[in-house]
Order: structure tokens, then sequence, then C-alpha cells
């Protein structure tokens, strides 16, 4: 069974009978079909993150995770999340026999906490957690002293909580050094920035000298205006307004590493804007056959801000990272895109429409 643990070199030293394996890790690197050549890249890639067992990236750090708690013999997870993160460690949890508590962002969608809840995990909601930073900050403060009284960790996938179990995610860079030479350009979407920073650092261990963009909405900016501008630290913004599930981190967290890293891989930001997002999401479904959520589609937005700038180099390769996948927001599917009706039609009418369909195509 493939799993994370094939780069044990690069992850924290574990044995083997403590490692909980869900088949996680060593997801495709594809090349576009249609929109590469659209945009005039000779050579644009997708990494599927969303194809991992949860459906995201964070299956990564869940394993690490979850396997070094299995190995203290801890028995309670407590952990924060917007979706993905506590979807991935309710089923790691499940499968180490692990009880899991949740504390949900405010206004997380709604599959992701019903897969959290089906795994068995114990869900709690937070108003304003995630939108206000004083009340991020406050929770974050309150698990984090509540974890350290008990001898817990705190699983949030940043660096400055986590830097063990975020060794996880760095596999993401080794998978892509195997397939493509040195000199590619990563473009990486960002929350808290843990994600960038791990492909940053993941680059730097594996010797692959990849140049690492971080991606951010306009509404939750706190990284890149700061990297563009030539500053060294990250800004929180008073509020997160984006509506891209995933990304909504008003605080600082692991900004300022993520700048200083991206800054010597030749790196640089791009912030999107909404609108970008949901079209290429869209687009990502209808041209290349790729099904992800809103965050999966910020590294494409990225890509087309970066050729509209004039600040991408088009004879090397350009990998996105598509993060999550489209059936953890469906309501986003609902509320963003005019699809048609699905209604049943009488058994007379359908060959009609079909027919009619088949018209079109051969007039």
């Amino acid at each position: 069974m493939k799993n994370i643990w094939r780069h044990a070199s690069l992850l924290p030293q574990v044995a083997a009978e403590s490692r909980v394996l869900l088949g996680e890790a060593e997801t495709p690197l594809v090349r576009s079909q249609s929109i590469g050549a659209a945009l005039g890249l000779d050579a644009l890639y997708f990494k599927l993150e969303n194809l991992n067992p949860t459906g995201s990236y964070k299956d990564r750090f869940a394993a690490v995770l979850v396997t070094e708690m299995n190995m203290r013999g801890q028995k309670v997870c407590i952990a924060t999340s917007s979706g993905n993160t506590g979807a991935a460690l309710s089923a790691y949890c499940a499968a180490a026999g692990i009880r899991c508590v949740i504390v949900a962002v405010d206004g997380a969608p709604v599959q992701k906490v019903r897969q959290m809840q089906l795994y068995g995990a114990e869900v709690i909601m937070v108003k304003d957690f995630g939108k206000d930073p004083q009340t991020t900050t406050f929770v974050f403060d309150q698990l984090e002293a509540l974890c350290r009284l008990h001898n817990l960790p705190l699983p949030i996938s940043a660096y400055r909580y986590c830097p063990s179990a975020m060794r996880g995610v760095e596999t993401i860079a080794a998978e892509i050094a195997e397939v493509l030479p040195a000199g590619a350009q990563i473009f990486a979407p960002a929350g808290g920035g843990g994600l960038t920073l791990a492909v940053c650092r993941g680059a730097e261990r594996s010797g692959a000298g990849f140049t690492v963009h971080c991606v951010q909405p306009e509404g939750n900016n706190t990284i890149v205006g700061a990297l563009r501008n030539g500053e060294a630290a990250a800004v929180p913004v008073n509020a997160s307004t984006t509506a891209v599930s995933g990304l909504q981190v008003a605080s600082v967290i692991d900004g300022d590493a993520v700048i200083g890293h991206c800054r010597r891989s030749g790196g640089n930001g791009y912030s999107v804007s909404d609108e970008q997002v949901f079209a290429w999401q869209r687009a990502l479904a209808q041209r290349e056959g790729i099904f992800c959520e809103p965050a999966g589609a910020v590294a494409l937005a990225g890509v087309e801000n970066a050729l509209r700038k004039n600040e991408l180099d088009k004879s090397r390769s350009v990998v996105c990272l598509v993060t999550g996948s489209g059936f953890k927001d469906m309501n986003a599917v609902d509320q963003r895109f005019q699809l048609p009706p699905t209604d049943a039609m009488p058994s007379h009418q359908w060959i009609k429409t079909i027919q009619t369909l088949f018209n079109q195509d051969y007039a």
C-alpha cells in the first residue's frame, strides 16, 4: 500500500508498528490537457492532493501527527480546523482508536463537518473563530494551554504549533522532485502559510531548487502584500472576508517564515479575487476533469496573475497544488454556479432531449 513513509528519511523517526496508514501521499502529478496551452504554458502540471484518503493534503500532516500520538500511547486528540485538518485527524484517529475533538471555525462547510462526525469526532463550532483575529488568537491560546496541561499536542497544521508533523507535508515537494527537474515553479495557496512553508522546506531538503510562489485570496492578504513589498513580517487583517473556505486565517501563523523562504527560493506573492478562484474551479472541472474545492483552484488563479504581470518564466515547468476535493464544499458549487436542474422528465421526452443534443453536436 502506498503511504507517506516511503520518504521516511524526511520524516520523524517512528517505529513501523506505530505507523497509522490509510494510503496517503504519492498523489498524481498530471500535465494539463487544455488550460496550459490556453495560457501559453508548455509544461503546466497539477499536483492532485484532492486524491488523498480524506480528500486533501492534510492527510500527510495527520498521518505523521497521529502516528506520533500512537507511539506515545496518547488517547485523546484536541484540534482546531476549518474543515480539512479536522477530517484528516478524525479519520486517522479512528484508525488508531484515539478519541478526536475538533474545534471548528465559524462557517466551516457542512460537508466537512459531517465527514468529521461520521469518522466519530466530536465537533464544536465557535462563533467568529477563523474570521476575527482576537477571537482566533483567544481560541488558539486557550487550546494551547489545555493541551499543555494534559501533555498533548495541539494539532494545528502549522510549523508554529506542530513542526514535526508538518514534515509530512514536505513530502509533496519530494514527490514533485522525483518527476520534474530543478527549477520548476510551484504555486501554493496560503491561509496561515503552513503548506507554502512546507513546500519551501521540502524543496530545500530534497535539493530540488524549486521557485515557490505564495497565493492568497484578496480577502485574507496577510502574507502576499508583505512578500511583494520587500517586507520581512506578515500582517494580520482585521477580519477575513474571503469566501474561500480553508484560507480564512486572519492571524499571522507561519507567515513570517513563508516570506523568508519564498524570497530565498526566488518566489513572489500573488493575491487573487474570489471571482477568479471560482472561475478557475469551474475551468479545472470542465477543461481538465479535476473537481476541486475553491481553495484547490487558488494556485491556478495565482498563475493567471503572474502571467498578467509578466513575472512567470514560460520555459520552466509550472506546478499548481490542487489541495482539496470539490466534494468537500458542495455548497460552494450550488451557490456559485448556475447549473441546470436535473428534474426527472417523462419517459417519452428524454429521448427527444438526447436527439436534440446530438443534432447540435453533429449539425
